[in-house]
């Protein structure tokens, strides 16, 4: 069986995922894009794919929710492999789900490493914080990664949509969210700018 096109997608709404995992009984939340736009309330850009993520540990609960699709695992530039316990315990956190009626990617789930009920930073294993601390929800259930933790993954890179993501919710951070992603962009990536402007304002 030949990989299927990387570049289809249409992914879910967290909403449908949202409906989809009311039965999964481990911590999980929206990650990346979409969690900015959960954290601010609406929809501010389009969003190329749907992210969210689990607890490592407890990955295998999640696929026989999902008897339609299938999973893959990327293994290089451009290259899937079919989800087998052997690809899931490579180096790769990320699991594709392939809706094959649809001939479409529908969302990627992320296999985060964590100690028990604790949420571990994959960035840098220092950065820990309780599942209910680095879990926030939204006015209608649906879980995701506190903004400040969002927001120091996509510190790394710095495209034109992090940027923008950046500055669209600085405004609302927090007093603690800010100084909390100072500190651990000081682990990380010490001298980032947004360092600066998390300070002043």
């Amino acid at each position: 069986m030949g990989q299927p096109d990387i570049d289809a997608w249409d992914a879910w709404h967290p909403t449908r995922l949202a409906e989809r995992l009311r039965a999964l009984r481990i911590p999980w939340y929206v990650a990346a894009g979409w969690a900015v736009d959960l954290f601010r309330g609406a929809q501010t850009r389009a969003h190329g794919d749907l992210e969210f993520a689990v607890p490592a540990a407890h990955f295998a609960l999640l696929p026989p929710l999902f008897p339609e699709l299938d999973f893959w695992v990327p293994a290089g530039e451009g290259v899937l492999v079919p989800l087998t316990p052997d690809t899931a315990r490579g180096d790769a956190h990320q699991t594709w789900a392939w809706d094959p009626a649809a001939g479409k990617w529908r969302f990627d789930v992320f296999r985060e490493p964590h100690d028990g009920d604790v949420w571990i930073c994959r960035r840098d294993e220092r950065i820990r914080r309780p599942y209910p601390e680095i879990i926030r929800r939204t006015d209608d259930g649906i879980p995701y990664l506190a903004i400040e933790a969002v927001l120091l993954f996509k510190a790394k890179h710095r495209r034109d949509k992090d940027e923008a993501d950046f500055t669209g919710v600085l405004p609302l951070l927090s007093r603690a969210e800010r100084g909390w992603l100072d500190a651990t962009l000081g682990l990380v990536h010490p001298g980032h700018p947004w360092r600066a402007r998390l300070r002043s304002g």
